[in-house]
């Protein structure tokens, strides 16, 4: 039985639409799927090259800027050139890398995954008029929040226990700026998808055998792309509960149409999610103003 699909997007012409990341994978697919729903769409890459590959495609709805979400620098100057827009879907991320740090210090996972959006979102929340999506992880279960070292400055690094943590952080942010947003009397919603087990390039960048046995993976078990964005897709554009997490409904939530996802009781934890957010606040320098 077939399910929520791309042509159920409904009209989007006269909206405008951020997707980070869009050069490859999920975030490209996100893309064409909204332009082709008639939306404007701004392709926020750090490869501008692979951006305007991907714009060429789409044709006029497409722009592409510039956006490293590991340089809180290269945020801000994005966030100053965005007049406004319906959505902001921060889809962008990097998986299971080796200790690296961001040019503001920051471990590499959870400084782009998670603070580069939360400094993004906080830049432009006054010119979103509807709704951030933001995309997490099943990874997020393997997670845990040390607010006392987030940046794994003490801690001996492991990788996949770092990406659990910032899909995690993805998750409580999300939850926790959907409760601000409700206090503050504001109808902008703030929504989490995940793509299951989908096959795109986010898994070939570990610089490990895993990068071979991941690739073997996609072939053999994963979903295309395509059916990956699905849920961020119905993030950004149906009808969705405030705060709600979205995801294959299929297979133990690994592939299948989008629908309503269950999370951790660790991604619930309001005051981990409030002590990481005046963290996040501390460590980017931005803070959110609801009353816009």
């Amino acid at each position: 039985m077939s399910g929520w699909g791309v042509g159920d997007i409904p009209d989007q012409q006269d909206r405008t639409v951020i997707v980070t990341g869009a050069n490859s994978g999920l975030g490209a697919v996100a893309a064409r799927a909204l332009a082709g729903a008639g939306a404007e769409v701004i392709l926020a890459c750090r490869n501008v090259d692979k951006g305007q590959a991907v714009a060429a495609e789409i044709g006029d709805r497409a722009r592409v800027r510039r956006l490293d979400l590991a340089d809180l620098s290269s945020i801000r100057e994005f966030a100053a050139g965005v007049d406004g827009a319906d959505v902001l879907i921060n889809n962008a991320g990097v998986m299971a890398v080796p200790l690296r740090r961001t040019a503001d210090g920051f471990e590499m996972q959870i400084g782009t995954n998670h603070l580069g959006h939360f400094a993004l979102t906080g830049l432009l929340l006054g010119k979103i008029s509807e709704r951030i999506v933001t995309v997490s992880s099943g990874a997020h279960t393997i997670g845990a929040i040390d607010i006392d070292d987030l940046n794994w400055e003490r801690r001996p690094y492991k990788r996949w226990t770092a990406y659990g943590q910032s899909k995690l952080a993805n998750l409580l942010f999300t939850f926790e700026l959907q409760r601000r947003l409700t206090a503050a009397g504001s109808a902008k919603l703030a929504v989490a998808a995940h793509p299951g087990y989908a096959a795109t390039g986010l898994q070939s960048h570990t610089e490990s055998i895993l990068d071979k046995v991941m690739t073997l993976g996609n072939k053999l078990a994963a979903q295309s792309a395509e059916m990956g964005a699905l849920p961020e897709l119905f993030a950004a554009t149906a009808p969705v509960e405030p705060g709600g997490y979205y995801g294959p409904t299929g297979l133990g939530g690994t592939r299948g149409y989008p629908g309503p996802s269950g999370c951790s009781q660790r991604a619930k934890d309001e005051l981990t999610a409030r002590s990481l957010w005046d963290l996040s606040e501390r460590l980017t320098g931005v803070k959110f103003d609801f009353t816009g």
